[in-house]
């Protein structure tokens, strides 16, 4: 019986070794699975920021009538929408890109810069929110002061970002200062 005894408890105490140092292995799984996590998101935002940047370098090219940067930030399916400062809301990219040959067609000139920027990335969606700030031209050449809150979507395609939304406030002094119809 003495001996029954003594198994046991050795039995006992080797299924918790056991089982600590399970649960420690699981842990260093975990950690090591957390900083891959933040990593890999640290990544995604930085990618995310860079497509941003292309945004307004593409946004500032298509106030000097270039469209190809334009083109090839933005994805071109149906589910694109765009709500820029002339108001109203665009819905797939064949009404996107149309809006787009029209501003570029105007060359409003002008630069406009993205400021406090915030940057959320997940692991196939993100969004950047910005102050838009800078000027455009008027038809009659003056210049427009422009300053918008805006919202831009992406999402990751071929690993690449894609622009899916972009949203900024209206502008008033725009809309007057270009003749567009506000929508």
């Amino acid at each position: 019986m003495k001996q029954l005894h003594t198994i046991f408890g050795a039995t006992l105490i080797a299924c918790f070794l056991f089982s600590a140092c399970n649960n420690k292995n699981t842990e260093d799984q975990k950690t090591t699975s957390t900083e891959n996590s933040n990593e890999n998101k640290i990544k995604a935002e930085q990618a995310l920021r860079v497509a941003n940047d292309q945004f307004y370098a593409a946004l500032n090219a298509m106030f000097i009538g270039n469209l190809e940067p334009m083109n090839a930030i933005w994805s071109h399916g149906k589910e694109v929408t765009d709500m820029g400062p002339f108001g109203g809301r665009l819905e797939s990219w064949a009404a996107v890109g149309a809006e787009f040959q029209k501003e570029a067609s105007m060359k409003l000139g002008g630069k406009i810069v993205c400021k406090d920027l915030l940057v959320h990335a997940g692991t196939d969606m993100g969004y950047t929110v910005c102050t838009e700030e800078g000027e455009n031209m008027s038809a009659d050449g003056k210049p427009v002061v422009v300053r918008f809150r805006a919202t831009n979507v992406f999402r990751l395609e071929n690993n690449q970002w894609k622009m899916v939304h972009h949203h900024t406030d209206l502008s008033t002094p725009l809309q007057e200062g270009t003749g567009a119809e506000a929508k």
